[in-house]
């Protein structure tokens, strides 16, 4: 089951997200919706229905793993299972890090979130080179297996951008300007 927008702000209710995590998820699903239906335009088969509740609930579990060791995403995806949303439970478990990602695939929800999520800094639409700098800043903290790990994560998400504006008529700059 994939749940509605309702649903999605109950959750978010219910686990106690913080208003501005709430915002975030907001903004991470306006940059997602703009995309999923710039690459539908192309007859890629995508579902906004997925994309719009994998944006909503992809920082499901962010409020209560805060000041733990606890991955949210992996959490996020245990919420999402536990309340029978397995349709969106991988999104929101690989929306930090894509795991099982396939370059010679076609763009799907899961790569759509991951991305729509890099470029939203609180709830602003930004450049990935200025996400990348304010995630270096507020985690990696000088450690450099961190910094290395961030890095690392960037260069798969400047492919993913790649790939999915090889599908668009409007650029990732764009982006900005279309969204606010």
């Amino acid at each position: 089951m994939i749940p509605d927008t309702e649903e999605c702000i109950s959750l978010m209710n219910t686990y106690g997200m913080l208003e501005n995590i709430k915002a975030h998820s907001f903004k991470v699903e306006q940059v997602a919706r703009v995309i999923a239906k710039g690459i539908k335009k192309s007859k890629i088969n995508i579902s906004l229905e997925k994309v719009r509740a994998g944006a909503l609930m992809h920082d499901i579990a962010k409020t209560m793993c805060l000041g733990s060791t606890e991955d949210h995403a992996i959490r996020g995806m245990e919420i999402c299972i536990e309340n029978n949303f397995v349709e969106i439970a991988e999104i929101v478990g690989e929306h930090i890090t894509l795991n099982s990602y396939d370059p010679a695939s076609e763009v799907n929800e899961k790569e759509i979130i991951y991305y729509s999520d890099k470029r939203v800094n609180h709830n602003e639409v930004v450049s990935l080179e200025k996400r990348l700098e304010y995630l270096l800043e507020r985690y990696a903290k000088n450690e450099e297996s961190l910094v290395r790990r961030i890095e690392k994560n960037f260069r798969k998400c400047r492919q993913v951008e790649n790939r999915i504006f090889s599908n668009l008529d409007f650029s990732p700059e764009d982006l900005v300007e279309m969204i606010g």
